[in-house]
């Protein structure tokens, strides 16, 4: 997680303290505490919490951790990253629809188009959104506030997460380019 929190920060995914991450290891997940810099993980700065129930913990997760369960419990992700890219969540801001069409090859061919959906931060309708976006995709953006990315590792989930952000650049680029 330390070396996902890293790169995330280092080529400009998160500003350090805004977004997170977690695994599913069986019955349990860990995720990242509520204000942890995402470039300076460490053990205090990982919660376990249940996979299945709330728990006194989560007051001290991640804001975002009744999303991720929601996530876990209704799709095989065993990962998720959660960044606040700046062109992912610009595009879902000036976006008319509540799909971003990749126009780069790489985009169009991993991601097919962006699923946009809405929700407070942690709220139910957010988690409900997620998990309706992700039936059919890896990568969604929350309208105004960033990317989330699923994989069977940190690995597949941080690839996706820099991919919906590439796309969204290109398509950011472009669209300027055009005006």
């Amino acid at each position: 997680m330390s070396r996902f929190g890293n790169k995330l920060v280092k080529y400009g995914l998160v500003e350090s303290h805004f977004g997170n991450i977690s695994v599913r290891i069986g019955d349990r997940i860990l995720i990242t505490k509520s204000g942890c810099a995402l470039d300076e993980i460490d053990e205090q700065g990982v919660i376990e919490v249940p996979f299945d129930r709330t728990s006194q913990l989560d007051k001290i997760a991640s804001s975002e951790t009744a999303v991720h369960r929601a996530i876990y419990q209704n799709t095989s992700a065993h990962a998720i990253i959660h960044a606040h890219c700046p062109f992912s969540v610009t595009e879902s801001l000036l976006a008319e629809t509540d799909m971003i069409v990749p126009l780069d090859s790489e985009g169009k061919l991993f991601l097919r188009e962006i699923p946009i959906v809405k929700g407070g931060i942690g709220t139910v309708e957010l988690a409900d959104g997620a998990v309706k976006g992700f039936t059919d995709h890896n990568g969604i953006i929350v309208h105004g506030h960033g990317t989330i990315a699923l994989g069977a590792t940190l690995d597949e989930a941080y690839v996706i997460t820099t991919q919906l952000e590439h796309s969204c650049k290109i398509k950011y680029w472009y669209d300027l380019a055009r005006k």
